[in-house]
């Protein structure tokens, strides 16, 4: 797919090569050309040029010239007919500066037409598979605000690379297993018993959930079953308890993703793994290994030594890695229970070795920082590669605003705020593009007043609009003055001079390396940075005067209305990354409209 901005590049390097050689033929430049390094870049002011190629300054030494007399002697051999550029000049210290010309822009506005919703993507990811888990919260009650980010932020990081190339693949991890799983059972048992027997008959655990969802569980539960648990083994009665609270508790969070936006192609359940026995067999391949010894009667992973293993080879020196606090994992406690490490460990062997997957990439909340490296580096003793092929993208709190302060619990119900009850106040487009609004390692403000301001201010606003500005612009123009939007083929791209219409050319341009760069960062916020950047350099253009399509000579608006559309287009084409409507004559953020 097209990529005009390392295209530019690639043509800058040609024809500065091209032309040292035909200097070198003339004996106007000595040979060693070849050796020289060359960087070429966009530079920060771009009135004396687009392009700004060093090879006359980083070939002096070899060369043995003056960098002004080798960027003179290139600059008097370019031929830049038939190129994208119109002309190179001369900088400073010796930089060779090339501005873009008619055919680069024209290039531009055909490979938006051509390739259409795939403007954009590239190839990188070469069909590699890579599974992004995301969300992955305990089933023990509803999703909050970090689940409603880490939502947003996995499914758009999906997007994203699956535009790169990557064969991609959504997983939610269900925990129904372990220690949050019995917390979670005694809690609806102890509500459920004091249905049964009374209130202050049966003490609630001091480690409870406490949530309103666990007195309704267990009514629901005594409703199904009556009080027939009250004389059922202890045992039994929990794991009914956890089944039936999880019964009920998985479809309301697949109800509730599905409502935001999000499908899975799995939800993969924890008690799978211990069940099939992998976790075990995980564990003991680690002892197979030599990286686990007992203790106290539990057995311990040495992630201490794996850990030194693990910075060493990144480059740390032994110094500093005797000075961290390494400190070891236990795997199964002395009762002969596996820890949640263990299970983590072998869901990660699950995903790299037996479901084969090249990357994992998890979106984890920022308090789990710690167990970043510990994972990997276990991954690494199994053989797996885990510091390379286990990516985790770690994701700031959530602060939710309105009327400028915190907002911590429900107007509605007085409970923490959930997803459920977020989108019952604002649409799911402003929630889905404001949770993705920040770099993940940021803190993100979600100021619940701005989401459903319709101004400039509020950035999911400013782009819809601008794209819902388009489509009307472009029905008006065909009904008013007959005007249809032409082929990039038809378009003078001579007639589009005005630096604001430039402006917007270089931004749709920018679009496919946003995309890469989204990807190889793992920060899908870039493409909420620049869709709000592009509208706002689409409404400058059109608020400019003599940039006016109406009552504008034929040819001029003609080659307006393509640029406005091409806009259109990539706007469309990112806010589906996002998940985002593109609406076609509007753009109101509030729920309902």
């Amino acid at each position: 797919m097209s990529n005009m901005i390392q295209s530019a590049m690639d043509q800058v390097a040609a024809l500065t090569w091209a032309a040292y050689e035909k200097a070198f033929a003339a004996g106007v430049l000595p040979a060693g050309g070849e050796m020289v390094t060359v960087t070429i870049e966009i530079p920060r002011d771009t009135s004396h040029g687009d392009y700004a190629s060093n090879f006359a300054m980083a070939g002096a030494r070899e060369l043995h010239m003056a960098p002004r007399a080798i960027a003179q002697a290139i600059v008097d051999h370019l031929e830049l007919e038939g190129s994208y550029f119109q002309k190179a000049e001369i900088a400073g210290p010796g930089f060779l500066n090339f501005t873009l010309g008619p055919k680069w822009y024209g290039e531009v506005l055909r490979a938006i037409e051509e390739e259409g919703p795939d403007y954009g993507s590239g190839d990188r990811g070469a069909g590699k598979r890579v599974m992004v888990e995301f969300v992955s919260a305990n089933p023990t009650g509803p999703m909050h605000m970090g689940n409603a980010r880490g939502g947003v932020l996995g499914d758009t990081l999906a997007n994203v690379l699956a535009r790169n190339g990557w064969n991609v693949w959504r997983e939610f991890y269900v925990n129904d297993a372990g220690n949050q799983i019995d917390k979670f059972a005694r809690s609806i048992y102890a509500r459920y018993m004091q249905i049964v027997l009374g209130e202050d008959a049966v003490p609630f655990p001091e480690d409870g959930y406490q949530g309103e969802d666990i007195k309704e569980l267990a009514q629901a539960f005594y409703e199904a079953s009556g009080s027939d648990y009250k004389n059922e083994p202890e045992e039994d009665a929990l794991f009914a308890m956890a089944q039936f609270g999880l019964e009920r508790n998985i479809p309301k969070m697949k109800e509730d993703l599905n409502k935001y936006g999000i499908e899975y192609d799995q939800w993969f359940l924890e008690s799978s793994l211990h069940n099939s026995g992998a976790v075990a067999g995980t564990v003991q391949l680690l002892t197979d290994k030599g990286w686990t010894y007992e203790k106290d009667g539990a057995l311990w992973l040495n992630t201490t030594e794996l850990l030194k293993k693990k910075y060493l080879a990144e480059g740390k020196t032994q110094e500093q890695v005797d000075k961290l606090d390494l400190k070891d994992d236990v795997l199964r406690r002395a009762n002969g229970f596996y820890t949640y490490f263990a299970a983590d460990i072998a869901y990660h062997r699950n995903k790299l070795e037996e479901r084969k997957f090249d990357l994992a990439i998890n979106i984890w909340g920022a308090d789990h920082h710690g167990h970043v490296a510990r994972l990997q580096a276990a991954l690494d003793g199994l053989g797996l590669d885990g510091s390379h092929r286990l990516v985790i993208v770690l994701m700031q709190l959530v602060n939710l605003l309105q009327d400028g302060k915190p907002v911590r619990m429900s107007k509605r119900t007085g409970k923490a705020i959930a997803l459920h009850d977020l989108l019952d106040e604002i649409s799911v487009d402003a929630a889905r593009y404001y949770f993705n609004n920040r770099t993940p390692s940021s803190p993100l403000d979600f100021d619940l007043d701005l989401a459903v301001r319709q101004d400039s201010e509020n950035p999911v606003y400013l782009v819809q609009y601008a794209h819902g500005r388009i489509c009307s612009l472009i029905t008006r123009m065909a009904e008013d003055e007959g005007a249809v939007v032409p082929a990039a083929a038809e378009v003078d791209m001579t007639l589009l001079t005005h630096e604001k219409e430039l402006a917007l050319l270089k931004a749709l341009a920018q679009y496919p390396e946003e995309l890469y760069l989204a990807a190889r960062d793992y920060d899908p916020s870039r493409i909420n940075r620049y869709l709000t950047a592009l509208a706002e350099a689409f409404h400058r253009f059109y608020n400019e005067d003599e940039c006016r399509l109406m009552g504008a000579e034929p040819a001029v608006r003609s080659a307006r209305l393509k640029l406005a559309d091409s806009v259109r287009s990539v706007l469309a084409n990112g806010l589906n990354l996002l998940g985002v409507t593109a609406p076609r004559w509007s753009a109101n953020p509030k729920k309902g409209d």
